[in-house]
């Protein structure tokens, strides 16, 4: 996502309620524009029918193959969703045949959840809780009891702590399930806006301190500005997010990066069908979306890179 403001530096300890103030307040914000976007069409969805973007399509049909038709089927399963805003993705998931907790700080996305699931008749398999990501054990105290946590698209740039929200997801997996992630890719993130054609470099890829950027806009609604623009972000490169899903023991089985992403980073970034938005004449320039699975060991199974046994 695009931003116009400069870095400022903060100390993260310090700032700690400013952060979570700030961000949940921007968000509370983002729901009315939001809902009212056709970035977010929800026809398809209430129609029976909702799709997550290829990437997570193609790639979770891979991990629970379902009809002919190519998609997923995640009947019989639970299924936590992290950061779910208004829950339109986790009714998706439902919709595979899915059991869901989605979880959201923000209370107004998390009411739009709850009506979104009555008025799809999905109330009975789609449960909504809003709690902050790091309290999230004392609101769901349900460990090794999900069969897949899932997460996706633009989500840990919002969390100062990748080795605390990897160990949340370990903690709620089953032996054996799954964790799929999907998001923006760090290293396109270091760059914003246009220069001679090309975006420029706005922010260090290996940062330390968060970016505290003041913008108004809205990557849904281009016409519409937000009251509370005022946001903590945190670059996390691809190292960081390796070391803190391995670090809680999780087996890291699968990485892609792509070079498509859902939202329209750039002003050049042309649109290429199905939502999805990519460099100019195909060119391969840098990835600018990842994903992965990793899967929490058995019990008796050797932890990876430890040498030792559950």
């Amino acid at each position: 996502m695009s931003h116009t403001t400069d870095e400022h530096e903060h100390d993260q300890q310090d700032g700690a309620s400013s952060w979570l103030d700030d961000n949940r307040a921007n968000w509370d914000d983002r729901v009315p524009v939001h809902l009212d976007s056709d970035f977010y069409d929800l026809t398809a969805l209430r129609a029976g029918r909702g799709r997550l973007t290829p990437i997570e399509e193609s790639e979770l049909a891979q991990l629970f193959p379902g009809g002919e038709d190519g998609t997923f089927d995640l009947t019989g399963l639970r299924v936590l969703h992290l950061q779910c805003h208004f829950g339109a993705d986790t009714l998706r998931l439902a919709q595979a045949g899915a059991e869901v907790v989605g979880i959201d700080f923000s209370r107004p996305a998390i009411k739009e959840a709850r009506k979104l699931a009555a008025e799809l008749g999905l109330a009975d398999r789609a449960r909504f809780i809003v709690t902050d990501v790091y309290d999230l054990r004392h609101a769901l105290p349900e460990p090794d009891s999900f069969d897949l946590v899932f997460t996706s698209w633009g989500t840990i740039t919002w969390l100062p702590n990748l080795t605390e929200w990897a160990s949340i997801i370990e903690w709620f997996l089953k032996p054996g399930a799954l964790f799929y992630f999907a998001d923006g890719h760090p290293v396109s993130g270091v760059f914003e806006g246009l220069e001679n054609g090309f975006p420029r470099f706005a922010y260090p890829y290996g940062a330390t301190e968060p970016f505290v950027i003041d913008d108004p806009s809205d990557y849904a609604d281009q016409e519409a500005r937000i009251e509370h623009g005022r946001t903590w972000e945190w670059s996390h490169p691809v190292s960081a997010l390796w070391k803190a899903i391995t670090g809680a023991t999780l087996r890291l089985d699968h990485y892609e990066e792509h070079y498509q992403v859902p939202w329209q980073a750039y002003p050049g970034l042309q649109a290429q069908g199905d939502g999805m938005y990519g460099w100019p004449d195909d060119t391969r320039w840098l990835p600018l979306a990842h994903s992965l699975t990793a899967v929490k060991p058995m019990v008796g199974q050797t932890r990876p890179g430890s040498g030792r046994e559950n």
